[in-house]
């Protein structure tokens, strides 16, 4: 009888140390999904503090600040002086012109609607005879297929003309190509490279397709095109460049004259 009490309390016992167990086993579980789950909260508070930090930043003080309405964020604005004529003077309308190249009579017209301000200018220097008697001081043979021409220091002999003008330059860059094909006819301001507001009194006409590839201030004013006599231009260019190569003084004679508008 002794015995059987001694295992039914032996049992009993095995049975609370096994309840206890799991008990135990309970608790640390739980404990432990608490403790990761509080690890987790914490993570996910201090990352979204991280994460609107880094907004806060961006937006306040780094590269995502806002820039204010209307601001040129390329270069400082500029703006032409009054020397400059009013783009107003190209009426907003087509304009027809004829000009002579060596006594050869060759048809333009000029785009004042996608090109006013380059028009005005050229439509007033050509009223003031400025372009007569000026020698076209370049001509390009291979890949750009230009002749170039306005520059009033140029005499036909290498080394002069390219830097002449009107004694004032003006932009912006207006009615350029974004393919930067500059197609046979097109008549367009020259400038200086990177350099939007240095257009003057200097332009070329593209004998035949040229490609000529933007840079920091974009392409070229196209503010005209031939319509007719463009075989003199041909025939200039084919006799090739002074000296030799192909980019320079024109061996034939390319002087203006008789430049008309209306």
């Amino acid at each position: 009888m002794a015995n059987q009490k001694n295992n039914l309390s032996k049992a009993a016992q095995d049975r609370l140390k096994n309840y206890e167990a799991k008990t135990t086993l309970v608790v640390d579980t739980k404990e432990i999904k608490r403790r990761d789950n509080g690890v987790a909260i914490v993570v996910s508070v201090a990352a979204v503090l991280v994460a609107l930090g880094l907004q806060f930043s961006y937006f306040s003080f780094g590269p995502g600040v806002p820039k204010p309405a209307g601001t040129n964020t390329s270069s400082p604005q500029q703006t032409n002086s009054s020397l400059v004529p009013a783009p107003a003077l190209s009426e907003n309308r087509t304009w027809t012109g004829s000009m002579k190249i060596d006594n050869s009579n060759l048809g333009f017209t000029l785009d004042g609607k996608h090109a006013p301000q380059a028009v005005a200018n050229f439509v007033t220097l050509v009223k003031k005879g400025f372009f007569e008697k000026t020698h076209c001081h370049r001509v390009s043979t291979a890949g750009l297929y230009i002749l170039q021409c306005g520059d009033p220091t140029a005499n036909g002999k290498p080394g002069t003309g390219g830097t002449g003008g009107p004694g004032y330059s003006f932009g912006p860059i207006e009615n350029a190509p974004i393919t930067d094909i500059y197609k046979t006819g097109v008549i367009a301001m020259a400038r200086t490279p990177n350099n939007a507001f240095s257009m003057g009194s200097q332009f070329y006409i593209v004998y035949d397709n040229s490609t000529i590839p933007q840079d920091a201030a974009g392409g070229y004013t196209v503010f005209g095109n031939v319509t007719s006599g463009m075989g003199k231009i041909v025939e200039i260019a084919s006799k090739g460049v002074q000296g030799g190569g192909t980019d320079g003084t024109p061996v034939a004679p390319a002087i203006l004259s008789g430049l008309t508008v209306k």
